[in-house]
Order: C-alpha cells, then sequence, then structure tokens
C-alpha cells in the first residue's frame, strides 16, 4: 500500500480509505467523531444562522455527524440545520429542514434522508461536507457521484469538511468543477486552506 503522504489519484485514495474505515471498530468511529467535534466547537459561529449537514452512512464508517446536531441544537437552538436528500437520477440534491430523527428513512444507499420536511431553499452559511479524503490545498475525495461538486457550484458558503485522517499530499486528478474546501477538521486538528 502506497504512503498516502505521496501524490494520488481520487480512485486510489478512495479505494484505501474504504478499506480503512471499514477496518475501524464502532467504539473507534465513535471515539475519532468525538475528537472531530471537540475541534469544531471552536469555530466561530458568531455569524451562522444556517448549518447544513450530511447524515452519517454508518455501514461506511463516516464520522457521526449526529453528535454535531446535537450540539448545535443546544450551543445554537437559532441556527436552522438542513439536511440532504439525493436524487440518484439526476444526480442532484434537495436540502430539508431537519426535524429530528424520526423523520429519518435510509434510502437504498443506507442514506439516512428526510422523508416529510419541507425543502429549504434559503442561503446556507456552513455547509459540513463528507469526504473519503483530502489534500493540503483543499480538494477533497468523495464517493465520486459528484453530489457536493455541483450544489456547492456557484453558492458563497463556507465549507468545512470532516475527516479521520490527515491529507496527501496532493491529490493528482482534480479537474476544474472540483469545489475546494475553506478548512477540513481532523481529529487532533483543523486544517485551513
Amino acid at each position: 500500500m502506497r504512503s498516502l503522504s505521496l501524490g494520488m489519484t481520487k480512485a486510489e485514495i478512495r479505494k484505501i480509505e474504504l478499506a480503512r474505515r471499514k477496518a475501524l471498530s464502532v467504539e473507534q468511529v465513535e471515539l475519532m467523531s468525538r475528537a472531530l467535534l471537540e475541534q469544531f466547537k471552536e469555530l466561530d459561529f458568531s455569524e451562522v444562522s444556517t448549518v447544513h449537514i450530511f447524515l452519517p452512512i454508518e455501514e461506511k464508517r463516516e464520522p457521526d455527524t449526529f453528535l454535531f446536531v446535537e450540539w448545535l441544537a443546544d450551543a445554537y437552538p437559532s441556527i436552522k440545520i438542513i439536511v440532504p436528500k439525493a436524487d440518484f437520477e439526476t444526480a442532484l440534491m434537495s436540502h430539508h429542514i431537519y426535524e429530528g430523527k424520526e423523520d429519518l428513512q435510509k434510502n437504498m444507499y443506507n442514506i439516512l434522508e428526510p422523508q416529510r420536511s419541507g425543502v429549504y431553499s434559503g442561503e446556507i452559511d456552513l455547509v459540513v461536507v463528507p469526504l473519503l479524503g483530502f489534500d493540503l490545498k483543499g480538494y477533497r475525495v468523495g464517493y465520486g457521484k459528484g453530489f457536493y461538486d455541483r450544489f456547492l457550484t456557484g453558492i458563497e458558503t463556507r465549507k468545512i469538511g470532516l475527516s479521520f485522517l490527515g491529507p496527501v499530499e496532493s491529490i493528482d486528478d482534480v479537474h476544474a468543477q472540483d469545489i475546494r474546501l475553506d478548512l477540513c477538521i481532523t481529529p487532533d486538528r483543523v486544517y485551513n486552506f
């Protein structure tokens, strides 16, 4: 297995990171998710009125963003929490006000999605973006469908990635339509781009 410090392609990073995630125990995911939350708590939310956040796919060992949702609801009850719903035919997402776990249902890809909450079309101040890997320039590797690159194109918002692991030096096959993160949070530090 190549070192993740060198430049790599998205496909190489995706393969390595999916295998690494699969090897994590439920306890490790919880500990690292809590460490990510501690870093997230240090951000400045004074100008934030809406946060768009992905919901975790447990089977893919994604960070437990429900911890973030619960903390935001307690610490900043005036902030609206927005969650995505994917349309796999168009590869676009709709955005919905989070109304609690009881409104969520897994789709055919095990992604939790809102069922009854209305579509939100207002401004979004901060987006918490899922990823498998990222580089030192702020480019990310997702699952390869482009949902977030399409969503983030043309909107002014702060883009924050969550990663259990540190960055690769560079992603060798970045495209013009790839959207850079503003920062990426890992369990032990925040990378600003």
